[in-house]
């Protein structure tokens, strides 16, 4: 599909004022426990639906606002997360952002992220690498987990694993150098494609959350895995280690020698 990606770029850009908007973010749904949609979810998703589908109306929509039962991802899909980063946009944290990725025939062929409160977009194309505001981003060089800064996720829809969660965390914390908890996946993300965190672990992430990472750490010469150590499915449920080809083998042996998967 061809995309041109500066006018893309600028469409996914558009999306600032919207996010900037504190009295939209002040209107909040409770959705379940530590799940919560703001106005600015609700505008954002459906302004960026409008226009993609403007655009290339024969793409289907999967969006975290909305019903997905009918998405058939042998054709092609966008996967929006108009908010990654909900919970941190209510509470004025500026590490919240709209993460987009397009899927084709199975597989993800483009990648935008963008944190409107730094003012920084990530992207990836196939084939074409990764950029953070138009430079070529690379993963870290980093070669060893105790000298690592890793992100990590306490995946806090899900409480039934709160104590497995925290044991994998820990678990990791005592064998590299510190832990961050960003409270968006799609920045975790970002981060290690960009070479600020060597890797990046969470369990039970939506395609929404992952899709557009995905492809960008893999552009920047990373992997996004699952706990086995295949490929993670972007078109699924998942539990993911990112990393920059070195790191997140090293937190999938320690997990499995926890017995955590």
């Amino acid at each position: 599909m061809q995309i041109d990606i500066n006018e893309f770029i600028e469409l996914v850009k558009s999306v600032k004022p919207m996010f900037l908007n504190h009295t939209e973010a002040e209107h909040v749904t409770v959705k379940g426990r530590a799940d919560f949609v703001t106005q600015v979810d609700i505008r954002v998703q459906e302004y960026m639906r409008n226009e993609l589908s403007k655009r290339w109306p024969d793409v289907q929509f999967m969006g975290e606002e909305k019903d997905n039962s009918d998405i058939d991802f042998n054709g092609a899909v966008w996967i929006l997360d108009p908010v990654d980063g909900t919970t941190n946009l209510i509470h004025d944290f500026k590490d919240s952002a709209l993460s987009l990725g397009l899927c084709e025939q199975g597989q993800v062929t483009l990648g935008v992220i963008y944190q409107p409160f730094l003012d920084e977009i990530f992207w990836a194309q196939k084939g074409k690498g990764a950029f953070c505001n138009g430079k070529p981003i690379h993963v870290s060089d980093t070669r060893k987990l105790e000298d690592s800064l890793v992100a990590v996720g306490t995946s806090p829809y899900h409480r039934d694993l709160t104590e497995e969660n925290f044991n994998a965390i820990r678990c990791i914390y005592e064998h590299c150098v510190d832990i961050r908890r960003m409270g968006a996946a799609s920045v975790d993300l970002a981060y290690v494609a960009c070479g600020r965190v060597e890797a990046y672990f969470e369990r039970n992430l939506k395609p929404w959350d992952f899709a557009a990472g995905k492809i960008i750490v893999e552009e920047a010469g990373g992997r996004v895995i699952d706990i086995k150590g295949s490929s993670a499915n972007a078109m699924a449920p998942s539990d993911i280690i990112a990393g920059n080809g070195y790191i997140e083998e090293d937190i999938k042996k320690l997990l499995i020698e926890r017995r955590i998967q």
